[in-house]
């Protein structure tokens, strides 16, 4: 069980501060689980919960973020499971990683609850374009048409209440996020993220507190890339996306002052 060792490459993270193992021909986290967890607005002592914890890559970077945090990640696939474990280990992290789905969560982790839930479920329905090769990439990327539902379902299960739901997923599902949080969990925040000036936006994270009311925030996007297209002259991250991605920023999304 596990990958085999010349299928893994060693990838930086947070300019170097994280060295994380991943699939060379799996699925491979970019920038979306470093601005997920640049969103979690969690403080020490508190704890974190991600569904579909991958190679653990958000939950690193939250660690290496914020000290003093009880770290848990749930995944179906076990050989991302062993992974994030190794990733969190030879990193000098504490987190500890379940096997196990969101209809059959361990028995362990069904009777926690937590200060916030986070996720970067799968994006594609099933059948919807050209499957991945890698069986693994294939799973960690392909939803059932009801899977959002259930997703929320579990996130906010699993919340204290109060507690706080951050996910990051495709801007053409965010419909039915809204819909599915809806008289569950408020105070609803929505960041999108636009790949370059004058783009439309290909991801949203979206934040929202259990139980609360409130009205929907729509904040301004984050643009993430310098220049109007690729080839520009400058072609980096950035100012807002280079601080979160190389230097560890926060991004709060709570906050009226909230400006991006």
């Amino acid at each position: 069980m596990g990958f085999a060792p010349d299928n893994l490459t060693r990838d930086k993270f947070l300019d170097g501060r994280l060295m994380l193992a991943q699939p060379a021909t799996g699925y491979r986290a970019a920038t979306d689980p470093v601005f997920l967890a640049a969103t979690v607005p969690a403080v020490a002592g508190q704890s974190v919960l991600e569904l579909g914890c991958g190679a653990g890559v958000a939950l690193a970077c939250l660690s290496r973020r914020i000290a003093g945090l009880d770290l848990h990640g749930l995944e179906l696939q076990p050989d991302y499971a062993a992974l994030a474990r190794v990733n969190a280990a030879e990193n000098g992290l504490s987190v500890t990683v379940h096997d196990g789905d969101l209809a059959h969560m361990p028995a362990a982790l069904k009777a926690m609850s937590f200060d916030h839930v986070i996720a970067n479920p799968p994006f594609y329905d099933d059948g919807a374009g050209t499957s991945p090769r890698d069986a693994g990439k294939a799973r960690a990327q392909q939803q059932s048409p009801t899977a959002l539902a259930d997703w929320a379902d579990a996130m906010l299960r699993r919340l204290h209440p109060r507690g706080i739901v951050t996910w990051v997923h495709r801007a053409e599902a965010l419909g039915d996020i809204l819909a599915a949080l809806a008289g569950r969990a408020g105070d609803v925040t929505v960041l999108p993220l636009a790949p370059r000036e004058g783009r439309a936006a290909g991801r949203v994270i979206v934040q929202a507190v259990k139980g609360a009311g409130g009205p929907l925030r729509l904040l301004a996007p984050l643009v993430v890339h310098n220049g109007a297209h690729h080839g520009a002259a400058d072609d980096g991250f950035s100012p807002v996306a280079r601080g979160i991605l190389r230097d560890m920023a926060a991004l709060d999304l709570r906050s009226a002052r909230q400006t991006i």
